[in-house]
């Protein structure tokens, strides 16, 4: 902590001591208005609702505690649907100043529309608003460009970090607007950019722990560098770590009860380090157009393995070690409308450690191995405005899609994906009789057998979704999307996909379901 603190003072001297003598030249002033409307039928619960109970799982490591069942927040029953309109604010000013020195200040409010009205119509009492949690300061960060007369920038303050196509380092904002408040960093940032490459080098601070633990925060570091050997063509290279230094402890039992435990070897849990390197490649050439991207994750996963507790402690030798891939070819048709039909694949690798053997449940010592699944990180992906968060994990994801411009204002696409787990949760073993009476009647075979389990499906189903966006004119654009879900066999049954494969998705019911939505969008 000490070396990032003298890190980022020295930052601020250097600023400062070309800022100084800078003086203003300039003011923008931009912002956006965006209000959506959200509609999922058939999807979401409105609660977290049990699955199975907590003695059909007993000693099993589900990560959600001792005592623990499992719980879903997918329904696919039709006694389940949500709907909310949102708006979201944002206004900045940006400043020029003499010797490369800029400075830009962006202010933010996400509300859901009649969460402020001050009037009870009952009463006839008007109130002042509750406005505590309206206004945000969502970036503010000095620039530097041109630092000692070479292509480096400087930029210190909370900002935006977003690279490549922001799978997995982006601003969260292609999911529902519900889920996809944006994301920004506080954060130093260093830019190496000529014409044929550029290096980033960046520190965020994600969470001060202050004088609660010494060594408690959670930094995020990052090398992303980019090639560029034609017009058309970038090759990409990165490297980033989450470091977490909170502390993780099972139980507090004392110094000798404490030294016990370091003897066995048990409640003693590494720092979380979570290593991310991968490649990129993404251009057009003719009329194709690719994006292929590969990652490797490896590392000490304390912070997962400490919630993987079936009994009284985690797994304190979890690690990261998992692929994540995402790739898109496209073709453009040079005819009218301008069509373009493209085809994607990701794969998210998934663990499911989750059951356990007959010697496991006999074994009074016996400890957990969590499941440690590809984690998304920060990422601005959405694979379904059904299922996904911008968490989905655990998961092969196969899409096709078309999309076609019939006018110079009216944008139109059609997309078709379908999802298949990686690994799938064992079930207890059970006999499904069906679902009446607004429940799943799902009955465990021997409720406390916890070993005796059955294979859930795989296929989690399709999803097929229907877009078009109208631009009325260059400042404002108007749109609006459908999507159907059509349910397998493994939305009903369920598996760990969600919560980069920590929390569990299955239905109570598999009905297909679906999302509607509309937006109006501004900018000035």
């Amino acid at each position: 902590m000490r070396t990032q603190a003298t890190a980022v003072l020295l930052a601020i001297f250097v600023l400062a001591g070309f800022s100084a003598t800078a003086e203003l030249q300039n003011v923008v002033v931009g912002g956006q208005i965006t209000v959506e409307g959200d509609y999922w039928g058939k999807t979401i619960e409105t609660r977290n609702d049990l699955r199975w109970g907590a003695g059909s799982v007993a000693r099993r490591p589900v990560g959600w505690g001792p005592g623990s069942g499992v719980f879903s927040w997918t329904a696919f029953d039709d006694t389940d649907s949500w709907s909310q309109i949102t708006q979201r604010t944002r206004l900045h000013v940006k400043a020029g100043f003499t010797d490369n020195v800029s400075a830009f200040i962006e202010l933010e409010s996400v509300d859901t529309w009649g969460e402020d009205f001050r009037s009870n119509y009952v009463t006839g009492v008007d109130a002042r608003g509750a406005s505590v949690d309206d206004v945000e300061v969502y970036q503010a960060y000095v620039d530097l460009d041109e630092l000692f007369g070479q292509p480096l920038r400087v930029r210190i303050g909370r900002q935006e970090l977003s690279f490549g196509n922001g799978w997995l380092l982006g601003t969260n904002e292609s999911a529902p607007i519900p889920f996809a408040w944006g994301l920004s960093y506080d954060a130093l940032r260093l830019t190496y950019a000529v014409d044929a490459f550029s290096v980033d080098a960046f520190w965020a601070k994600l969470q001060e722990s202050g004088p609660v633990e010494e060594d408690g925060d959670v930094d995020l570091y990052g090398i992303y560098g980019s090639y560029y050997p034609s017009d058309d063509i970038v090759l990409d290279a990165y490297w980033l770590l989450v470091r977490d230094g909170r502390a993780i402890q099972d139980t507090n039992l004392g110094f000798f009860g404490e030294w016990v435990e370091d003897w066995l070897g048990v409640d003693d849990y590494d720092v979380t380090n979570l290593h991310t390197v991968g490649i990129r490649a993404a251009g057009e050439w003719r009329q194709f157009d690719f994006d292929a991207e590969a990652a490797y994750q490896f590392g000490d996963a304390g912070q997962v393995g400490g919630i993987f507790i079936p009994i009284g402690y985690g797994d304190d030798d979890a690690d990261f070690d998992s692929w994540g891939l995402d790739v898109e070819l496209g073709y453009t048709f040079d005819t009218r409308w301008q069509p373009r039909v493209y085809g994607g694949y990701a794969y998210l690798q998934g663990e499911d450690n989750r059951d356990i053997s007959f010697w496991d449940w006999l074994n009074p010592f016996y400890m957990p191995t969590a499941s440690v699944s590809f984690n998304r990180l920060f990422s601005d992906r959405c694979y379904s405005q059904i299922l996904d968060a911008s968490d989905l994990s655990n998961l092969h994801i196969f899409t096709l899609g078309m999309e076609a411009a019939p006018t110079d204002k009216l944008w139109v696409g059609l997309v078709a994906s379908y999802f298949l787990a990686d690994e799938v949760f064992d079930a207890p073993a059970h006999l499904d009789l069906g679902y009446f009476l607004g429940q799943s009647w799902r009955i465990p075979l021997a409720p406390n057998w916890s070993f005796w389990t059955s294979n859930n499906d795989d296929e989690i189903g399709w999803e097929v979704g229907l877009d078009a966006a109208y631009a009325y004119s260059e400042d404002l654009e108007f749109g609006v999307g459908w999507y159907h879900f059509f349910t397998g066999g493994g939305a009903y049954d369920g598996s760990f996909i969600s919560s980069n494969g920590l929390d569990f998705a299955g239905g109570r019911n598999d009905d297909d379901a679906d999302y509607v939505y509309w937006y109006v969008e501004v900018g000035f």
